[in-house]
């Protein structure tokens, strides 16, 4: 595929339009844009969230990466800052025009510049930020579950509970109905519920960044629901005959990310891997 070869320890995608995406970044590098979901993708799921860091070859993947492309971009439901911070980001060699689109691309921050831009908090998180714990009491489902605070969006886990699916289940028609009356929406992901506003999701984020930076091939991974709009955004690219690649970052929990993904790798460690790989091929 392509004019390069390829680094042995990089997976080939397992379709036609994979191996195309895969051949138009190989073959153009510079139009290329990498982008990446955080948790799950470049750090391992852990029970509570505020642990979470980057895999250790993670950093030093993007750092050997981001010089051979056009832009390397991380897509998050996390605040920006707390994803640099977690992520270990900043003033890394290799990584003076990683970007982070925070709360699904409406925070971003630049490494050139070290500032993250966000626009003022909406009014519904502050009053379902007061209202859920007594919320959560009165529906009796404050067991096992506890609210992570993220800033313009909070999100109620399920992972402790005596059964995470149930209890999943059981909060996500009661929670829908909260933010809707705040004007708030719920997104769903690996036994976690986030309300947060409406009008941007990590499709949006994504399409937004790939026509500032005049993309022409596109590499996005994630692993999660939330994943599922960049996903969409990438296809539509292709419907139009603009390359791209679909990576899942496997989870036996998010089924339907695997089944539209053109390559599925076992989680973070992998995709590092993968990325690692990959700069060393375009950098041969």
């Amino acid at each position: 595929m392509g004019s390069r070869p390829h680094d042995p320890q990089m997976p080939e995608p397992v379709t036609a339009a994979g191996r195309e995406g895969l051949e138009a970044l190989l073959r153009a590098p510079r139009r290329a844009v990498v982008a990446l979901d955080f948790d799950g993708t470049l750090a391992d799921i852990v029970p509570d969230p505020d642990q979470a860091r980057a895999h250790p070859d993670a950093v030093p993947a993007l750092a050997a990466l981001a010089p051979e492309v056009a832009a390397v971009a991380v897509v998050t439901g996390r605040p920006a800052g707390v994803a640099v911070r977690y992520g270990g980001f900043a003033g890394v060699p290799g990584l003076e025009h990683m970007v982070v689109l925070g709360h699904y691309g409406a925070e971003r921050w630049d490494a050139v510049t070290g500032i993250v831009h966000a626009p003022a908090e909406h009014p519904g998180v502050a009053a379902v930020r007061a209202e859920l714990p007594g919320f959560l009491d009165s529906i009796g489902a404050w067991r096992g579950t506890w609210i992570e605070e993220k800033g313009r969006a909070l999100a109620v886990h399920t992972r402790r509970a005596a059964d995470p699916e149930q209890a999943f289940a059981a909060l996500r028609e009661p929670l829908a109905e909260l933010a809707a009356r705040h004007g708030l929406m719920v997104e769903p992901g690996r036994a976690v519920l986030e309300l947060r506003p409406p009008g941007m999701d990590k499709g949006v984020a994504l399409t937004e960044f790939l026509t500032e930076r005049d993309a022409e091939a596109v590499l996005y991974a994630g692993d999660d629901l939330g994943d599922l709009a960049a996903f969409s955004a990438v296809e539509k690219r292709r419907a139009d005959g603009l390359p791209g690649l679909l990576v899942c970052s496997g989870s036996a929990e998010v089924p339907e990310l695997a089944a539209r993904a053109d390559l599925v790798l076992p989680g973070p460690a992998a995709v590092t891997g993968f990325l690692a790989a990959l700069a060393r091929t375009l950098r041969s």
